[in-house]
């Protein structure tokens, strides 16, 4: 893998990483706000703390755990979460779909420069 390639790779990663420490924060620190948005979306709010923990979690994979398919399982469960966000959103019409749809890109460019990184290491 190239240092340009490893360079962008941490970048976008620590990006992504802050990005969701803080909408995990959210989660807790502002859980009124949270619970009007999940309703406004129709999300049931009894998922809100589940999920704050499971983006927790899902960063310490990515960043820590060296097992490769528990990473590609974050990655996954991450792309699925703002897919469904995206959704949610466009089907509320409230116009915040581009909340979701930047970490989306995010992601795919971290996740593409990861595998590049396995590759090389192979």
């Amino acid at each position: 893998m190239k240092k340009r390639d490893l360079i962008i790779y941490n970048v976008v990663t620590i990006l992504f990483s802050l990005m969701l420490l803080a909408g995990a924060i959210t989660y807790f620190v502002k859980y009124e706000m949270t619970s009007e948005m999940f309703t406004s979306l129709g999300v049931p709010v009894e998922i809100i703390y589940p999920m704050a923990i499971a983006k927790i979690l899902g960063i310490f994979a990515i960043w820590v755990i060296k097992n490769r398919i528990i990473k590609t399982l974050a990655y996954l469960g991450f792309a699925l979460d703002f897919t469904f966000a995206i959704i949610a959103h466009l089907n509320a019409g409230d116009g915040g779909v581009i909340g979701p749809v930047i970490p989306l890109v995010l992601l795919i460019i971290s996740y593409v420069l990861y595998r590049k990184k396995v590759q090389a290491l192979n």
